[in-house]
């Protein structure tokens, strides 16, 4: 398992203004949408291998945790956080 980092310094926003979006190669790793955790979209490849800590998205920390890595999980992770004023991204190579 790997713990990948994606926080956001804009801790005036309201969590229900903010929508982060975890990426990899084009796939669909996984969705926090207003706060709540969205899996509607998520590439199958990726179902039950996610975890997050709402815990922490007050903090405005939006960390996954990726759970029973494999090689085919190499490569740039992107986590897109969007927002009403801004948008921010930030890459994790794994």
């Amino acid at each position: 398992s790997v713990v990948l980092p994606c926080s956001s310094t804009e801790h005036h926003l309201e969590l229900q203004d903010i929508n982060v979006h975890w990426r990899h190669n084009g796939k669909i790793v996984f969705d926090i949408v207003k706060g709540e955790d969205s899996v509607e979209q998520q590439d199958p490849r990726y179902k039950r291998r996610v975890q997050t800590f709402p815990e922490e998205y007050e903090r405005r920390n939006f960390s996954i945790k990726l759970n029973n890595i494999t090689r085919a999980d190499a490569g740039e992770f992107i986590c897109f956080m969007t927002h009403s004023s801004s948008s921010d991204q930030e890459t994790v190579w794994l």
